[in-house]
């Protein structure tokens, strides 16, 4: 059974009945909305759809549990799947599952589903590798729930009794939470070192030479500080490692457990390690942009109008040409190498490697 006839409530229906269910949907009104789900599922009255399923997956919002009220009597017994999220983290003091179960007692209630969307239901079996977090004090009842998330080809994950609803609740909302002190350092080194670049590059020639070099800001300024930017974050990839090592040689043992401070920049190694790459991407494009600048055309015309006044037949350096190029072509490998320790990093491709291979890579 399915109580609700918003776009997840459809969704569910829909994978519901493509995945061999039978399927009965509850709605206010049934004639209105039976047509915006699948032919197979019955759109009927929400006190008729209780009394013929056994397990209902109750989608709608938190607000509206009270309507329920009237049909506690027919959802004695029952299953009752609740599928929903709230507008902010914690913006309750108890779970919407936990305040379902308060309200219907008499009826076992098990939180799932809420993290996966609509449009993850609707686009079928491609998806079927998406996790479905489940949670209930009643075994059974978890068991039942999991075995028909897993026949609508998803993994059912255990995640405990009931007292878990509300961490569950709160993964939708949460914005990359394991990325916001990576990101907050690289956009500091990147503050740091683009204040060193632009009094280095363009105030410190104006003061001395009377030059205008703010033309040199949106790329040369910006192309010199993101190497910088990319190496000391690749290095604080692999520095905790090292204190954790001699923190264990200091104390003799592996089993003390690290300061709170080296734990956590042990745990965001990945995320400062892919930053890394990203700013080194960047850094290459903007590498392959130099030439293309107006303000480099004008300078090679510059460059050739002195030589021909000058009456120079070549400004052939033969160390700054090889130089240059080992210089491109040992940048060029490095990113190459930093790629494969990104890629390597990636959940997908890590599990596939053993500890001899991934230890190998690095």
């Amino acid at each position: 059974g399915v109580l609700g006839s918003g776009d997840f409530a459809r969704s569910l229906a829909v994978r519901l009945v493509c995945s061999g269910f039978k399927v009965v949907v509850g709605s206010r009104n049934p004639k209105r909305k039976a047509s915006l789900f699948p032919a197979a599922a019955e759109v009927t009255f929400q006190a008729e759809a209780v009394k013929k399923a056994d397990v209902i997956f109750v989608a709608i919002f938190r607000e509206h549990y009270s309507t329920l009220c009237d049909l506690a009597d027919v959802l004695v017994g029952k299953i009752l799947v609740d599928v929903s999220n709230n507008t902010e983290i914690n913006h309750h003091k108890e779970s919407n599952a936990e305040y379902l179960a308060s309200l219907f007692p008499a009826c076992t209630v098990v939180k799932g589903f809420n993290v996966v969307s609509a449009w993850t239901l609707q686009s079928g079996a491609r998806d079927g590798n998406k996790q479905v977090l489940i949670c209930s004090n009643n075994q059974e009842a978890k068991r039942t729930v999991a075995e028909i998330a897993q026949v609508m080809g998803f993994t059912p994950v255990d995640m405990g009794c009931m007292s878990s609803a509300c961490e569950i609740e709160n993964i939708p909302l949460r914005l990359l939470p394991a990325w916001k002190i990576p990101i907050f350092l690289a956009l500091g080194l990147f503050l740091c070192f683009f204040t060193y670049n632009v009094i280095r590059q363009v105030i410190h020639p104006y003061i001395r030479e009377q030059k205008n070099k703010l033309y040199k800001i949106p790329i040369e300024v910006v192309n010199t500080t993101l190497p910088c930017v990319s190496y000391v974050m690749l290095s604080l990839v692999y520095l905790p490692g090292v204190l954790a090592a001699c923190s264990q040689l200091y104390y003799g043992t592996k089993y003390r457990r690290f300061p709170d401070w080296l734990d956590q920049w042990l745990q965001h190694r990945k995320q400062i390690g892919l930053l890394s790459f990203f700013c080194a991407a960047l850094h290459a494009v903007y590498s392959l942009c130099l030439p293309m600048r107006r303000s480099h055309r004008y300078l090679l015309i510059e460059t050739a109008v002195k030589q021909a006044v000058e009456k120079k037949m070549t400004i052939w350096v033969e160390e700054e040409v090889w130089r240059m190029e080992i210089y491109i072509s040992v940048g060029i490998i490095a990113l190459g190498l930093l790629s494969l320790l990104a890629i390597t990093s990636l959940p997908s491709i890590a599990n596939s490697l053993n500890w001899r291979e991934f230890s190998f890579i690095q």
